[in-house]
């Protein structure tokens, strides 16, 4: 398959648009919780930075779908427009419902250009899944929260799967409809844009454990990141990834330049980890 072709083009929206799943946040199975379950999901400091991200990236959609002439890629952002004010309900939603606490922060300002808005978007987006598809696999491993709530943020990470999928086959086309794509450019223009990705997500981090008053990296994260290890990590984020890349057609594009880092860092960690672990061993030829 030529990428950049009017074939690529309807493979990755039709893909992405047939997948759809119809659902409403508010009629999905919410468990009760206890005492101590709900304790737990009230501590995890993210919440309202994941409604506000989904808030924004609805915003952020709506204000670029303006600039789409062709209707088959219209149709294909607009659903994924959808799909994460969707996501931004059932935020909404869970926190109401579980009595959780927000600051209310006001929504972000709409970019003036609304097209790198969206690219920008898309970038976190992939960075963002990649990490968490490795972390929700460990809490699920720890039972830190009831069965019922990880099948409904299996369902979310289910649909950021496929907005990565949609979004690097996107940029590609884009990218080859105006003479850019070259896979050498291609690749440096993934490896800019996923470092302006990770300053965000830096930033965000660093607000985030300012603003938080509870100190949930040192108490509650404790019970689910148990012999916890950024080889850990990395390892259940490189299979996670493969696990849910592997259900998409193969013809289509999927994030390379996030594995392959990955598997680069898991090399030079697990080499200091062995190394760390034996000091005094002697290296002999």
């Amino acid at each position: 398959m030529k990428i950049g072709s009017e074939f690529h083009k309807e493979l990755f929206c039709r893909s992405f648009i047939d997948s759809y799943i119809q659902y409403q946040p508010e009629q999905l199975a919410w468990p009760e919780l206890d005492a101590i379950a709900l304790d737990r999901l009230r501590k995890i400091p993210f919440w309202e930075e994941a409604l506000n991200t989904e808030l924004a990236a609805g915003a952020k959609i709506k204000a670029y779908l303006p600039m789409i002439n062709d209707p088959l890629l219209y149709e294909a952002v607009a659903l994924q427009g959808e799909e994460e004010a969707r996501h931004g309900r059932l935020f909404q939603f869970l926190i109401q419902h579980y009595g959780i606490e927000t600051s209310g922060q006001p929504p972000a300002q709409l970019s003036s250009n609304p097209e790198q808005a969206f690219i920008d978007f898309g970038y976190g987006e992939c960075l963002d899944s990649f990490l968490g598809f490795g972390l929700f696999k460990i809490a699920r491993q720890s039972e830190f929260l009831p069965e019922p709530l990880f099948k409904i943020f299996d369902l979310l990470l289910q649909e950021e799967a496929r907005h990565i999928v949609f979004f690097v086959n996107w940029i590609a086309y884009l990218q080859v409809s105006r003479r850019r794509g070259a896979k050498v450019l291609r690749g440096l223009s993934s490896l800019w844009n996923y470092g302006k990705a990770a300053q965000r997500m830096m930033g965000v981090v660093g607000s985030s454990a300012q603003s938080n008053s509870q100190d949930f990296a040192a108490t509650e994260a404790s019970v689910f990141l148990d012999n916890f290890s950024l080889e850990l990590l990395i390892s259940e984020c490189l299979a996670e990834n493969t696990r849910r890349m592997s259900e998409f057609d193969s013809r289509l594009l999927q994030p390379q330049l996030l594995p392959v880092l990955a598997k680069s860092i898991l090399r030079v960690v697990t080499a200091f980890s062995q190394r760390s672990s034996h000091p005094n061993e002697k290296i002999t030829s």
